[in-house]
């Protein structure tokens, strides 16, 4: 650590109970029991940075909390933070605040297209882009990822095959969750070639940007980046609550550089009266973006040595389960196909005998079957508590 730069602790224990956190609340209707290491919420155990608490304290040191607006530095600091970091100039009459990515996917889908139309998704995939599609009236299509050498891919040639009359949108994730995959800048060209010719308009949900890992020798490419035509035809949705651990506060941005497609997005959030947010949503992002480099660096070198000793631990006692090592973001994929179980019964495996709250696979969509996704930004010592669980109940099943 360089002298006069904060260090920060990673491997503090927190008692998340009596905070209504979802990934405590919830264990008794998803495992069966609450009596679990709850590791499936896409949130961090870890304290969220002491440069956003003191933001939210400051204005709480004002007795009123009255109606507000967002911060005009909101937007410089957001485009500042992305320029600096993926190299995109995003001017400002493109930038747009949006409360939150997942409700901002349902806006675009409804402000984007109407009840029939056909939207194309790549499964495995964060299961809320199936909900804003069916839910909304909309005809979900799959264009399933493939996995070649230990990571996803994309199915060009399938994909080519799933565009009719009605596709009008195409819901990327990029980087892709599940699996941590950092689409590179050629994958994307491609991608956006075969849009082009079928003239579908993309959401690109950008959540983990900013959680590239240092030891995937990757970088983060937006999709609006790679062409001209992604340019105009992308709506990118980006965000700092998941990397600077505030998922809470909703605070995220939409970035639409083509006029006519953010006008259509801009009036529909207008209309809905959801283009503001709580008081706490601008002054938070801009405290992260302001002054969390360093906290991103630490925190990304921790979940790194996390998913190495997740891995190591694997290989080495528990080999028939095989992690899809991600190369963005804290969430690891594992094929659990050699216990021998389905999906069902693999997932109350891992919570009823190994004391475990994973994901199931299947709520992911195709290519979920027999896996299960962990949640490993957490101190040291749960996950080492989790692999000792492990190891035994799958020991006790032999």
């Amino acid at each position: 650590m360089e002298q006069g730069k904060p260090q920060y602790n990673f491997n503090e224990v927190i008692d998340r109970h009596d905070t209504n956190a979802i990934k405590l609340e919830r264990c008794k209707a998803l495992f069966g029991t609450e009596d679990v290491l709850p590791l499936w919420v896409a949130d961090m155990d870890f304290k969220t940075p002491d440069f956003i608490i003191k933001a939210i304290q400051q204005r709480l040191e004002h007795p009123i909390l009255g109606y507000t607006m967002l911060p005009k530095e909101f937007y410089s600091s957001t485009s500042k933070w992305i320029k600096d970091h993926h190299d995109w100039d995003v001017h400002r009459e493109w930038l747009g605040f949006l409360p939150g990515i997942v409700p901002g996917l349902s806006f675009a889908v409804q402000a984007l297209t109407s009840p029939g139309d056909e939207i194309i998704v790549q499964p495995p995939v964060y299961y809320p882009f199936f909900h804003v599609i069916e839910k909304n009236h909309r005809v979900l299509v799959t264009n399933p990822l493939k996995e070649e050498a230990g990571r996803f891919v994309m199915d060009f040639e399938d994909l080519e095959q799933k565009f009719t009359a009605k596709t009008k949108l195409f819901i990327l994730c990029n980087p892709h969750n599940p699996g941590g995959r950092v689409w590179s800048k050629e994958e994307l060209k491609q991608f956006a070639y075969i849009c082009e010719k079928h003239q579908v308009t993309i959401i690109s949900d950008e959540i983990h940007a900013d959680m590239v890992l240092p030891g995937s020798n990757c970088m983060h490419t937006p999709l609006a980046t790679v062409s001209a035509w992604s340019e105009q035809n992308t709506v990118t949705f980006m965000a700092p609550t998941k990397v600077f651990n505030m998922p809470g506060i909703i605070s995220s941005a939409y970035i639409v550089p083509n006029s006519e497609l953010r006008q259509r997005f801009a009036l529909f959030l207008e209309a809905s009266e959801m283009n503001g947010g709580n008081m706490f949503a601008g002054i938070t992002a801009m405290a992260a973006y302001e002054n969390g480099e360093e906290w991103r660096k630490q925190m990304l070198d921790y979940v790194q040595g996390n998913i190495e000793y997740l891995a190591d631990f694997l290989k080495n006692n528990i080999p028939q389960i095989n992690p899809m090592i991600p190369e963005a973001s804290f969430l690891v994929w594992l094929d659990c196909e050699a216990l021998g179980m389905e999906t069902d019964e693999l997932h109350k495996f891992f919570s009823l005998k190994a004391g475990l709250g994973l994901n199931k696979g299947t709520i992911f969509g195709t290519g979920g079957e027999y896996h299960l996704r962990l949640n490993v930004a957490c101190p040291r010592s749960i996950l080492e508590q989790a692999m000792k669980q492990l190891q035994q109940a799958v020991n006790s099943k032999q």
